[in-house]
């Protein structure tokens, strides 16, 4: 009987827990929760550009679709292929038309590197993603390590 008592407890506990927000249309998609609603991210493949010791990454147009006013935005993605702990946030600078980031390899100094994300498992595959730092008005993007797609949002 104590053990039949105890499995409902942490039945009741683990039901208590389940998820209960607005759930991504789809996958491997980079929302913006904004209460309710989730607001996709402007997904691009950004265009590649090396020379020497840096490596530019530009995507056409000067601001994202995908707008927030929140300084510390938070994220949710349903994973099939991409991993959540892979994407790296950056700020894109502005410049003639398009928005951009150089990367430095690391053998120099200097460069951006990834502002900090902090990926939480909501179930099963569902993750939220929050920005650790609160970012200033701009345009950023999430990118998965070693890979061209990107998932723009502006924050103003």
């Amino acid at each position: 009987m104590r053990s039949f008592t105890l499995m409902i407890v942490l039945s009741a506990v683990a039901f208590a827990q389940k998820y209960n927000g607005p759930r991504p249309p789809k996958p491997d998609v980079v929302y913006l929760v904004h209460a309710d609603n989730l607001v996709p991210t402007e997904v691009a493949e950004a265009k590649q550009d090396s020379k020497k010791n840096e490596t530019q990454f530009t995507v056409n147009g000067t601001s994202s679709s995908a707008r927030t006013p929140l300084a510390e935005p938070i994220f949710i993605m349903e994973s099939e292929k991409i991993q959540p702990s892979s994407l790296e946030l950056y700020k894109f600078e502005v410049k003639g038309g398009h928005r951009e980031v150089t990367m430095v390899q690391r053998r120099t100094r200097g460069g951006p590197r990834p502002l900090r994300v902090t990926v939480t498992r909501l179930e099963g595959k569902l993750y939220r993603l929050e920005a650790d730092e609160e970012l200033e008005n701009g345009e950023y993007s999430l990118s998965p390590n070693g890979s061209n797609t990107v998932f723009c949002f502006e924050v103003y």
